[in-house]
């Protein structure tokens, strides 16, 4: 150490908001450069190395090939596939003094394709699978969490290419299959999870999620084995209720109304229901008014309707309207709409239709997949102070279709009828996607079959966050001292600490390092001269080595003592001893 490019930091960052942040930044694994951009320093490195080791082993081990492509890509490709613009702010953009547009690679399903496309010609060629860990990028808008959420950050994105759906499936299992080996020889619980793809587009798709509290994804599960993200969560749909003979909607007086709460309070003060229950939420229509941008800056103003007992969750919503940008509506938004009443919107009002493409705002109208038809509904009249009562989806108002935008609660009915379920915070720490055909058809990837003809390839998507993994392990792995690394990941095996001034003591030490280096182990061992016992534990305790070995008084008898940092034990080892008691 009395050479090792390394200083440890007695006081927190001001920014850490997590724990594994402030302890890599204290310990000496990283250092701030930018908000959600980090160097990495020598112990840093060596950890990821030894979590990229482990991953490349079960690539290797699934008959995948590593490559290696630049962060720094062209346009062109990107703006075939869409997501030149469908990434909006996300992307990092750029030019050559030339003037030619680049990107900082988010992702790189294009360059993959492209790549296959120039080598590959035959379904004899087929099945591929190539991977690489690389740096991505993308300009987040709140970077936070140290390594959790940064707007650098490295991946490991393999791609899977298939002349069939079947092979498709096969190397699909694979991948998913080598996720689950590499997670667990890291240590790390995970959940998968149905998710939504998003942005990468393709049919199916699971998140493997860790459980964490610091977690920024919620996800739902149920006893019987339902796992999805919020985003992907479907809501079992009521049957439609028939409608004939009930009456018609009434205009009613509701003054001094406008949220849920204050309208259910009127209802059962001055109009209760003839059949003696209380109206509750659950009876009222909330219409939630959103602005939808897309990548193209075009702007479109939406209502969506749903119980009053349940909120829009944003993130449903966003995956609902992707690749658009979605947020409550603005004064500026309800300024260009004068036919929408604040506080009390409604899709009817005086026998006519309000809302819907149809209507006479043109506004489009989405409801909850449980505003079926023959539900009736207390809801805005969209008139000022007033409220309609008995309004019938199906009869009165027809929605322009149903969006999956509430959130969801625990003891809500999983969809695969495996019970109620609870909800739970995790971190992605891996996803899985079957793309299809949708790059090969944008790029032109095909190859001969069977039968002589061109058939569009069919594609695979496999992608770890190798340095949130880092992140979430030390975020796992600590104690009020500092972090105790899982020996698979360690970035060293073992600490030696020369305490005492001595030479004696020093010279045992030297021993020891040698006969663990010579057995095969690695070692740092703390040299420095002139520093105290009690900096050097500190040292240790923060840094994290999982056993350390500490040479010092009991020297002079032949003694050694051995730290196990992980459960605090420390046991009186003969030096001679040492690598046995590690071994």
């Amino acid at each position: 150490m009395t050479n090792y490019f390394l200083r440890t930091l007695r006081e927190d960052p001001a920014d850490a908001e997590v724990t594994s942040h402030r302890l890599l930044v204290r310990a000496g694994y990283i250092r701030r450069q930018a908000p959600g951009v980090f160097a990495w320093l020598p112990l840093g490195l060596r950890v990821k190395a030894k979590i990229e080791a482990i991953i490349r082993e079960e690539m290797t081990a699934a008959g995948a090939h590593e490559v290696h492509f630049p962060a720094l890509l062209p346009r062109e490709p990107y703006e075939v596939t869409g997501r030149w613009t469908e990434y909006g702010d996300a992307l990092f953009r750029l030019q050559d003094r030339k003037g030619a547009d680049y990107l900082l690679a988010p992702t790189h399903e294009e360059a993959f394709t492209l790549l296959v496309k120039d080598l590959y010609n035959s379904y004899k060629d087929l099945p591929l699978a190539i991977y690489q860990i690389q740096d991505k990028y993308r300009d987040e808008a709140r970077p936070r969490a140290g390594l959790l959420r940064g707007r650098e950050f490295t991946m490991k994105d393999a791609y899977s290419f298939d002349a069939s759906d079947e092979g498709l499936d096969a190397s699909y299992q694979a991948q998913r299959d080598a996720y689950e080996r590499i997670f667990a020889r890291l240590g790390l619980e995970y959940v998968i999870v149905k998710a939504d793809a998003g942005a990468m587009g393709g049919s199916k798709s699971e998140e493997f999620l860790h459980p964490t509290p610091v977690g920024e994804d919620t996800f739902v599960r149920s006893a019987g084995g339902y796992a999805a993200n919020v985003e992907a969560f479907e809501t079992i749909v009521p049957e439609s209720i028939p409608f004939d003979g009930l009456p018609a909607p009434v205009v009613l007086d509701s003054p001094n109304t406008p949220t849920i709460a204050t309208l259910v309070d009127l209802a059962n003060a001055e109009y209760p229901r003839p059949d003696g229950r209380a109206w509750t939420a659950v009876d009222t229509l909330k219409n939630v008014v959103l602005a939808v941008t897309q990548p193209d800056g075009t702007r479109e103003v939406v209502v969506i309707g749903l119980p009053g007992d349940r909120d829009v969750e944003m993130k449903r919503v966003e995956v609902a309207f992707a690749p658009g940008e979605v947020e409550p509506a603005t004064d500026a938004d309800f300024a260009k709409h004068p036919g929408l009443v604040k506080g009390y919107i409604g899709p009817w009002s005086d026998g006519g239709a309000v809302l819907g493409a149809e209507s006479a705002t043109g506004i489009r109208y989405l409801v909850d997949p449980r505003v079926v038809d023959g539900t009736e509904w207390i809801t805005g009249a969209n008139v000022d102070q007033q409220h309609v009562f008995g309004l019938v989806a199906g009869r009165d108002f027809v929605a322009d279709g149903t969006v999956e935008a509430a959130n969801v609660r625990a003891g809500d009915p999983a969809p695969d009828g495996s019970g109620p379920v609870e909800l739970a915070r995790g971190m992605e720490i891996g996803h899985v996607f079957q793309l299809g055909r949708k790059y090969a058809e944008a790029l032109g990837l095909k190859v001969l079959d069977e039968n002589g003809k061109l058939a569009t390839v069919t594609m695979g998507s496999y992608g770890i966050g190798v340095t949130r993994i880092l992140a979430i392990i030390a975020e796992d792995n600590n104690d009020d001292k500092g972090l105790v690394w899982p020996p698979a990941v360690a970035p060293f095996d073992v600490h030696v600490l020369a305490t005492g001034k001595d030479q004696a003591v020093f010279d045992a030490a030297e021993t020891i390092v040698d006969a663990l280096e010579a057995s095969g182990f690695d070692v740092l061992y703390d040299d420095r001269p002139k520093v105290s016992p009690g900096v050097k534990f500190g040292d240790a305790e923060l840094i994290g080595i999982p056993k350390i070995v500490i040479a010092g008084r009991g020297v002079a008898d032949g003694i050694v003592e051995v730290w196990d940092r992980a459960s605090g034990d420390r046991t009186q080892v003969p030096i001679a001893e040492v690598v046995a008691a590690l071994g």
